[in-house]
């Protein structure tokens, strides 16, 4: 059982308490800007282990009959058809995702903001297809000297320009598909709208990472770094903070550079800034909440080296840059981490030159890891879960789950009738097997209750995973990292 670093219950108490009181402060209303994932935030759970994935969401349905959401858009993403990498997905599914998954757990979606408006094709044609589905729809325009030129921006020709968004709860959640997408800007034109009908309401803003109250150089806050590598961001010292208060807090550059446009935003708004820093500016709590500093250091190690293995891999396909790899790489460098602390590392990389074929390896235990090799029925990442499977059971390694005559079938399918070059199963091939095994062999069906117990393992592969592989272990839940190279030299790979 993996050790616990964080207390979540405490989180989920103290973080909506503070949101309230945010919410008093500012006279009733509240525009809160959520930056990061609201929901599945996987990176915050590897780092602090003990928060849940969904510890924010829970937060908020705390807060359900005070809150609805506003989702931001930016009209260039989708006329680009902008993907998100995690998901796989353009931002316009996304947003229909997201309003699919408030709904589903009785959260009110307000309304839709389409920012940086033009008239763009796509972006109306996507406006078209929300208000058909029963949402409304919001236009927000480009503001000439956007951020810098506060008088144009805080006027009728800035934040006038765009359409007030009815909103009906003291507490507006303005959440995005992804970074980019315009949500302070929303939020300020929110607050300029508000101004000139009278209401009191006022700003803050929801950002897990960096903690604030952590040190600079704290793993957990350099895991964040390395995992917004490809974004640029820096952990900083706040300057603002350190000057109002004397106290030294933790923010990230883009914060600290809009501050004084923010500012000067909220003085010709109000006459005056509520917030004498970036920090000041936050609602969060989580590192109020760490209960085992060790198991959190531990934990966001282990995440910086598995950020370094995405990174290089990502640059193998296309999608990353040498930059984002050597500002990880230094990362580790200065925190003296190296890929002995990744023990499923060296096991694959071994059980590799044993067999002189692709390996795989999973960490079952500080004291059991279990590797699968390459054979002629199976690869290697389908061996792998097979035998961990194998071991969380208490099944014999010398016992066959699968025979050849329940396996060389489905190759049969494969090749002959499904034009596949590679007779060897997948994972989800594996698992369709035992499944059918599982019908006739209790021992299968045993193994099969197992894969629960695959969430938060570590893996790693000497190879480059196929798409459905790799798919397969985040469904498990499991932390899986690879080499930097393919298992073929050909130029197209699936």
């Amino acid at each position: 059982m993996k050790k616990i670093g964080f207390d979540n219950d405490k989180y989920l108490k103290m973080q909506s308490e503070h949101i309230r009181e945010r919410i008093n402060q500012f006279g009733g209303k509240l525009y809160l800007e959520f930056g990061g994932k609201l929901f599945d935030d996987y990176h915050a759970s590897r780092v602090l282990p003990g928060f849940a994935p969904d510890s924010k969401v829970r937060m908020l349905l705390q807060l359900k009959d005070q809150a609805e959401i506003v989702i931001v858009i930016n009209a260039a993403d989708i006329e680009k058809n902008k993907v998100r990498g995690d998901l796989g997905i353009t931002y316009d599914l996304d947003v229909l995702r997201l309003i699919d998954a408030f709904q589903g757990i009785g959260l009110l979606v307000g309304s839709v903001v389409m920012t940086r408006y033009q008239a763009q094709p796509a972006a109306d044609a996507f406006c078209k297809r929300l208000e058909s589905l029963g949402i409304r729809v919001y236009h927000h325009y480009s503001i000439e000297g956007y951020p810098s030129d506060v008088e144009r921006i805080v006027s009728d020709d800035g934040f006038g320009r765009n359409e007030y968004i009815e909103t009906s709860r003291s507490l507006v959640i303005v959440t995005a598909p992804g970074p980019g997408s315009g949500k302070m800007a929303t939020c300020l034109s929110q607050l300029y709208h508000e101004h000139k009908r009278g209401i009191l309401a006022g700003y803050a803003k929801f950002e897990t990472f960096p903690i604030w109250n952590l040190p600079l150089k704290h793993p957990v806050n350099l895991a964040y770094e390395a995992a917004t590598a490809d974004l640029n961001d820096i952990n900083m010292i706040d300057p603002f903070h350190l000057e109002a208060y004397g106290e030294t807090t933790v923010n990230y550059n883009r914060d600290v550079e809009i501050f004084p446009v923010l500012a000067a935003t909220f003085d010709q708004i109000y006459g005056e800034c509520p917030y004498k820093s970036p920090t000041d500016m936050g609602v969060n709590m989580a590192g109020n909440c760490i209960v085992d500093d060790e198991v959190c250091c531990i934990a966001s190690r282990q995440e910086i080296i598995r950020r370094y293995y995405a990174e290089q891999c990502a640059v193998k396909k296309g999608l990353g840059s040498t930059e984002s790899v050597q500002k990880i790489k230094l990362i580790m460098k200065q925190t003296g981490i190296t890929a002995d602390e990744r023990p499923v590392i060296g096991a694959a990389l071994r059980k590799a030159e044993q067999t002189g074929a692709p390996a795989a390896a999973i960490e079952i235990s500080d004291d059991c890891i279990v590797t699968g090799k390459t054979s002629e029925l199976l690869g290697a990442c389908a061996a792998a879960i097979l035998n961990a499977l194998k071991v969380l059971a208490g099944i014999q390694d010398d016992i066959h789950l699968l025979s050849p005559s329940v396996i060389e079938p489905v190759q049969e399918l494969k090749v002959k009738y499904m034009a596949n070059h590679n007779p060897r199963l997948h994972v989800d091939e594996v698992l369709i097997a035992l499944s059918v095994s599982a019908a006739t062999n209790p021992l299968a069906q045993l193994a099969l209750q197992q894969i629960p117990k695959l969430r938060g393992l570590e893996a790693h592969a000497t190879v480059i995973l196929t798409e459905r592989d790799e798919t397969l272990f985040k469904k498990f839940g499991m932390n899986i990292t690879c080499e930097p190279q393919y298992q073929t030299k050909k130029l197209f790979h699936r």
